[in-house]
């Protein structure tokens, strides 16, 4: 899986473009105030760089080597990301460090899915603020982007068991436009939550 990604990311240009994903962007304001922000799964960066242009303290994780293109994104914007090369499965992640978390289309197999999601929990403070969007397991059917197989992508009962408990702010199952460069394009199915630690 990760040569696969690197060499995705490997090609000219941004897979998904140099703008923030949508959902992040609508939803930046949640994060006013929050300084710290970790950006799970990140690729080639588009969204830490987005958060570090809105003043935040942004750090990256991928497994890939893509993070040299969060790098000059970053450059290219005047602000800094600090990026971290991380198996978000399998390495530890530090405790109740960051003001909020985020992650988009960070597709894992279903039996690691709450691993990551847990891990996407554990790092934020208490009171701090946990976004995430992914897609559903109806995306298949619109070829839009995104795995290919239904061990990749999410089902919203698996998402809802897990963010029992918590504080949610917002949760949202169903279709949404999305245009980010090659690699999603159209109308796709998509889960997105935002909850409060």
């Amino acid at each position: 899986m990760a040569n696969l990604w690197e060499e995705k990311f490997s090609q000219e240009g941004y897979l998904y473009g140099e703008e923030p994903n949508e959902f992040i962007r609508e939803q930046a304001w949640r994060l006013e105030g929050r300084k710290r922000i970790v950006a799970f799964a990140e690729g080639e960066g588009r969204n830490a760089v987005f958060l570090a242009r809105q003043g935040h303290d942004v750090t990256a994780w991928d497994y890939t080597q893509s993070l040299d293109k969060t790098k000059q994104l970053a450059e290219r914007h005047q602000v800094r990301v600090e990026t971290g090369q991380k198996d978000l499965i399998h390495d530890s992640v530090p405790s109740e460090e960051y003001d909020a978390s985020i992650m988009v289309f960070g597709h894992f197999l279903k039996e690691d899915q709450k691993t990551v999601f847990d891990k996407l929990v554990s790092v934020v403070k208490p009171g701090g603020i946990v976004m995430l969007e992914v897609y559903s397991e109806d995306q298949l059917s619109y070829g839009t982007g995104g795995p290919k197989s239904v061990d990749m992508v999410y089902h919203p009962a698996d998402i809802l068991q897990w963010i029992q408990g918590y504080k949610v702010l917002h949760f949202f199952y169903g279709e949404q436009g999305r245009v980010e460069g090659k690699g999603h394009t159209g109308t796709g199915h998509v889960i997105q939550v935002i909850l409060q630690k």
